[in-house]
């Protein structure tokens, strides 16, 4: 049994006394658990959300937390609720990018990218970079982003000729492919980060089939098939955030590893490290990806922390 095959519990999460957490999307679903459980190891913990309503709804229940308005579709909400934790933080211990939205109808972003690469990649890539001086200043920090089995569909690639998903749009492979962008981001922000020799890491963690308000946007005449299938051989938010959990603390997590469940299909079960498509490794894709991003939010990560300017 390898390192990251053995078994993994939240017994096994340690005292996060001391450390700043960030978390997008931590309103509802795997963020909330996520929050929750890192608050009650002693971390201090911020919550990111788009509905702030809702998120102050789970922090009523945290003491001491802190709620961001967020919204990963505007890059200037991203600015702004990254402008508000640096003010408020002077470092930063975990990122966890979490917040996502899945299969969605066709449409775009406040800044006009298709909604779905647009917010679950490029709003977060962004967001990171703005936060990413922060990271580096604490020993041991990290950048989870959380990514999923569809990550796979449609052959595992990029189309890089038509990322915004301007000809033949379909949710399923627009999906899949900000998916892949998470895990081809979270290797290339790695790569980075160990040639710059941070201690700082990127980690990716994927959730299985998990019962949550994910696939709210799928089409109403499958949306049944699929939540009954979900609540029949899926897990529960809780179990899901496993994964992220994992990820985010284990003290033998290195740089560039996914975790996911170990149970059939990677669908269900404890957390543990797991392999990934061939087109999620691909380096060249890795750059042009990165390079394509900065790009297009204007956001260019220095990787100096926040005290050395």
């Amino acid at each position: 049994m390898t390192r990251t095959r053995e078994p993994w519990s939240l017994d096994h999460l340690p005292d996060q006394s001391g450390r700043t957490v960030v978390i997008t999307g931590a309103n509802s679903g795997l963020g909330a658990v996520t929050a929750r459980e890192l608050f009650a190891r002693g971390a201090t913990v911020v919550l990111a959300c788009r509905d702030v309503d809702k998120g102050e709804q789970v922090a009523s229940s945290l003491p001491g937390a802190e709620v961001v308005r967020l919204d990963l579709g505007s890059l200037e909400s991203v600015r702004e609720a990254a402008g508000e934790i640096r003010g408020r933080h002077e470092r930063v211990d975990l990122l966890v990018n979490n917040a996502g939205l899945m299969m969605t109808p066709r449409g775009v972003t406040q800044d006009g990218f298709e909604l779905q690469v647009g917010t679950n990649h490029l709003g977060h890539f962004a967001f990171t970079g703005l936060l990413l001086d922060r990271l580096l200043v604490g020993p041991d920090s990290r950048v989870v982003t959380v990514t999923s089995l569809a990550h796979r569909w449609g052959g595992g690639a990029m189309d890089f000729g038509n990322l915004q998903a301007e000809r033949g749009y379909d949710p399923m492979g627009a999906y899949g492919r900000s998916k892949l962008a998470n895990l081809l981001f979270t290797h290339e922000l790695q790569r980075r980060l160990a040639e710059a020799g941070s201690s700082t890491i990127a980690v990716a963690a994927h959730p299985g089939l998990s019962r949550t308000s994910l696939a709210r946007y799928l089409p109403l005449p499958v949306r049944p098939f699929i939540a009954a299938g979900t609540w029949l051989t899926g897990q529960s938010a809780a179990k899901g955030a496993l994964p992220t959990l994992r990820a985010a603390t284990d003290p033998s997590v290195v740089g560039g590893e996914l975790y996911g469940p170990s149970g059939p299909g990677e669908t269900r079960g404890r957390p543990v490290g797991v392999g990934s498509s061939s087109g999620s490794r691909d380096q060249e894709a890795m750059r042009r990806l990165w390079q394509m991003s900065e790009e297009l939010t204007g956001v260019h990560p220095r990787f100096v922390p926040a005290s050395a300017g």
